[in-house]
């Protein structure tokens, strides 16, 4: 029986992760002891970016397209990552192997613009040079979710215009996404389905969005969506396994009509959606997200053999 509240990144308690280690500029601490100053532009605010990767059989899966999306990222906002695509490496497998981790374990990459010398906006006053912080958790998505499906409610909180803060931005500042979470919440579900500024469905407070209507899918036209690595593996996996997708507009009213829904994200994978602003979604059956599920799992086995 699903919870009264669950999320797409609803894990499996793992009490390793009371003792993990913590990579702060450099340094592995414990848990307990990893801390960054109340001076942090991250934490003062939100001045930063992150990536979300997971680790499967030794392998950080996709890790050249996370990096792609990283140092486009940073550099569009003129943040000094201060080290390279092999140093950032050097740091997660330093930090995976102090940690013992293998396998099902999921990293938060996090990079601010440093300490500032007074708590105030202006870049100039961060110093320091900048702050990179590693999180890795043993971690695997509670498996309730694949059958259950996840509640979707549509909010009143739309994702922006580029030109406000755009949201290919993987930033620290997620308040517009924790919004949106708290309307859904109020509304009774678990997570919030945003629309764009023009009202066509967008994507959800945490994951890409997909639907399945008459054997076609669909997701939104990436305009004013996050850039999810996950959910481009999708559509490359959906074109080359003859499956029709299509990055287009569509309302609500498709939404609602749908046969299947599903999210997508590098936590969960593909998480099926089982109900829309009180709405189920189709007939239960998903065999198109069955299918893909598949695929991406094949998809992520030969990147790993490819490295292995």
């Amino acid at each position: 029986m699903q919870t009264d509240h669950a999320t797409t990144h609803d894990a499996l308690e793992d009490p390793r992760n009371r003792d993990i280690l913590i990579y702060v500029n450099g340094a592995l601490l414990p848990r307990d002891e990893a801390k960054v100053s109340v001076y942090d532009s991250g934490f003062l605010l939100g001045d930063g970016m992150w990536e979300g990767m997971r680790l499967y059989d030794g392998v950080w899966a996709f890790f050249e397209d996370h990096m792609d999306r990283f140092f486009d990222s940073c550099k569009a906002v003129s943040l000094e990552v201060g080290m390279d695509r092999d140093g950032i490496m050097a740091a997660m497998e330093r930090t995976r192997k102090a940690n013992g981790m293998q396998t099902d374990v999921h990293c938060r990459l996090m990079l601010t613009r440093g300490v500032k010398v007074r708590p105030f906006q202006h870049p100039s006053l961060s110093r320091s040079g900048p702050t990179l912080v590693i999180i890795m958790e043993h971690s695997r998505p509670v498996d309730r979710l694949q059958g259950a499906g996840i509640r979707l409610a549509t909010v009143p909180q739309v994702r922006g215009l580029p030109m406000s803060q755009d949201a290919k931005y993987n930033s620290h500042s997620k308040l517009n996404c924790v919004l949106a979470c708290l309307q859904a919440e109020q509304a009774g579900a678990d997570e919030a389905l945003m629309l764009d500024p023009h009202g066509f469905v967008n994507t959800t407070n945490a994951c890409n969005f997909f639907i399945v209507r008459r054997g076609e899918v669909w997701t939104s036209t990436g305009d004013y969506c996050m850039n999810g690595v996950t959910r481009a593996k999708v559509i490359d996996l959906c074109r080359a396994g003859g499956i029709p997708v299509f990055e287009k507009n569509f309302s609500l009213y498709e939404v609602h009509g749908a046969e299947e829904a599903f999210l997508t994200g590098t936590f969960g994978a593909q998480t099926p959606v089982a109900s829309i602003d009180g709405k189920p979604v189709g007939c239960g059956s998903r065999p198109v997200t069955a299918r893909i599920q598949t695929l991406y799992k094949q998809a992520v086995a030969d990147y790993v053999a490819s490295r292995g």
